[in-house]
């Protein structure tokens, strides 16, 4: 079903009468609906609080606004009970980015409320990598009262379905009305309860009839030890029995995408097989991984004495053109793990085999060698020493080089960025025996946008250390996200900013080699590099965040061996202007260490 289907019937309003309504005679005689009486803000918020809560919201993320007071009430006194946790920003895409990464670390949905206009609109950018991600994101937006749309009232704009097919559910729920079979139905909406309909992000768009504040007469509850929700969010390891010994030997790899989870490590290593993982596929450790695969992939082509005879897919893979060429080869069949619905994609348009068990896809896998698992790791271990004699021979800090050492030394949870950093990761990142940090990067549309804020709420939601690896260019994105508002917790995490003064990312595509060519070279730069001298010390004292600035990888060691306490930026300044060379002097440099093994 494509996301047109996820729609059919969730797109609704709630001005038709529901069950809550009572009956009276009409002018036949017989009973017809009487209307209810209506709600004042305040109760109809209170009513759509209670029922979040019920439904498992822990979180919420609240945005300062008018029109939104009577959910932000409702919510102090829930938060004064212990029964819900509040944080607040004032900037609403810091918002929504920091109640997606609650929602991640959780497993539970998040919501965030902001007040009518611009303010819903600026949770577009959250809302979308929510529905890629399949992450349960609560919108809860405040809108004005029927009366005063379309009538040039303050702030007042098309709030309803603002966000389109991007969200699982959206419900218009006027004023005075009893909001609580909507809530309830956008809760199971989010939270996949609907058959054939992946979890995801909702709209609830609550209108609100002054008065919008409590009555004199009321008070906050008093005050209860707040309820601190610890969800487990430790490293994974599972096991398989091994493949059956009947299965037919075949030259088959595992790749493992975004989300992947540890099934795909325990399936490939049941099977015999290697193990291609992306970093943020939380299966990139054990035996059977693989660490810079993406080089080696073309020394087991069609053309090879060992070429690969099948591809077994788990998770969303996003990062690396040999993949992709891999999986587009129409004489190499695949298969894709698809035991739950999942919103990346629409079936039909994938050209692997989608299979819903594990079985199945043992059937379609079929074991390894031991010849091609270890031919496999022997290239795998030529190919990372010649990697990190490339890199260990310059002191200076570099692209690889800090995304080596990030991911060595994460502990807890690792938030990735997009752009160059998760690539360096998944090239220069070695697998180790067993997991050691739980890994998260917004994958689901892979925008450089809310990268901080997400880390803020994965570190809040999961309530130990975490680290950020990020570019310059995706930090300074949103700066905005450093901003806590005094009382606000702070969380336990390390910024690692990659600092090489615009974005790198762009040398090391088609970009680079115009560049290069020097026709268009300041055009390049100036479009693609985006060139800046921000003082990012000065940035963090802004917020009051500690600073510490390296250039070499002795210097960010010694760094990153220091405990996590508070928050921190650990500032890597680089030079992106080499980084083109760099690269090809590890890819000429590791084709010949595999040629080598693969030679004997």
């Amino acid at each position: 079903m494509g996301r047109r289907g996820w729609q059919t019937g969730l797109v609704t309003s709630l001005n038709e009468p529901d069950a809550s309504q009572t009956s009276r005679a009409d002018s036949s005689g017989k009973d017809a609906p009487e209307a209810a009486p209506e709600l004042t803000a305040l109760a109809a918020a209170r009513i759509a609080v209670g029922v979040l809560l019920d439904g498992g919201v822990q979180h919420v993320v609240v945005s300062p606004g008018s029109r939104s007071a009577p959910m932000a009430y409702a919510l102090a006194e829930a938060s004064a009970e212990g029964k819900v946790e509040l944080l607040v920003r004032i900037d609403e895409r810091s918002a929504g980015f920091t109640a997606l990464g609650l929602a991640l670390s959780t497993g539970s949905p998040a919501a965030v409320l902001t007040t009518s206009g611009t303010a819903v609109g600026n949770l577009m950018p959250a809302v979308m990598e929510a529905n890629h991600a399949a992450v349960p994101l609560i919108v809860l937006s405040a809108d004005r009262p029927d009366e005063l749309r379309g009538t040039g009232a303050n702030q007042t704009t098309i709030q309803p379905d603002l966000f389109g097919e991007q969200v699982r559910f959206a419900v218009d729920i006027p004023a005075g009305s009893n909001p609580e079979r909507a809530v309830q139905t956008g809760l199971s909406a989010a939270t996949g309860a609907f058959s054939e309909i992946p979890p995801g992000p909702v709209q609830l768009n609550l209108a609100f009839r002054d008065p919008l504040v409590p009555s004199p007469r009321e008070k906050l509850p008093a005050a209860a030890e707040r309820q601190r929700y610890r969800i487990g969010t430790e490293p994974l390891i599972m096991n398989l029995p091994p493949a059956p010994a009947e299965l037919p030997e075949r030259r088959t790899v595992v790749l493992a995408g975004h989300d992947a989870g540890p099934v795909a490590e325990a399936f490939a290593r049941a099977h015999n097989l290697p193990l291609l993982a992306e970093p943020s596929s939380n299966a990139r450790f054990g035996p059977n991984a693989v660490g810079p695969y993406r080089l080696l992939l073309e020394h087991f082509g069609a053309e090879s004495e060992q070429p690969t005879e099948r591809v077994v897919l788990f998770g969303r893979p996003t990062l690396s053109r040999p993949v992709a060429a891999l999986l587009a080869r129409a004489e190499v069949p695949s298969a894709l793990y698809h035991p739950v619905p999942v919103a990346w994609y629409e079936p039909g348009r994938r050209t692997e085999l989608p299979l819903e068990n594990l079985a199945e896809l043992a059937d379609f896998a079929g074991r390894g060698t031991p010849e091609w698992l270890d031919t496999w790791l022997l290239a795998s271990s030529a190919a990372q020493h010649a990697l990190d004699g490339i890199l260990l021979a310059d002191a200076a800090a570099s692209g690889p080089s800090v995304a080596s050492l990030v991911w060595k030394h994460a502990r807890g949870q690792l938030l990735l960025g997009s752009s160059n950093v998760i690539r360096d990761v998944d090239l220069a990142g070695l697998p180790a025996p067993d997991p050691a940090a739980t890994v998260y990067a917004n994958r689901g549309l892979a925008g450089i946008d809310g990268t901080i804020s997400t880390a803020t709420g994965i570190a809040l939601g999961g309530r130990q250390e975490t680290t950020v690896l990020l570019g310059d260019v995706t930090f300074l994105h949103d700066a905005g996200g450093l901003l806590l508002g005094a009382g606000e917790d702070q969380p336990q995490l390390r910024i690692v900013v990659l600092n090489d003064s615009g974005g790198a990312i762009f040398d090391l595509l088609e970009h680079g080699g115009v560049r290069e060519a020097g026709t268009y070279g300041d055009a390049v730069e100036r479009l693609f590099g985006t060139p800046h001298t921000v003082d990012i010390a000065a940035l963090a004292a802004a917020y009051g965040v500690r600073h510490s600035l390296v250039n070499t990888t002795a210097g960010l060691a010694e760094a990153l061996a220091q405990p996590i306490e508070g928050r921190s930026i650990v500032e890597v300044r680089t030079d992106r202007h080499s980084l083109r060379q760099l690269h090809a002097r590890i890819k000429e440099a590791v084709a010949a260490a595999v040629a080598g093994v693969l030679a004997r």
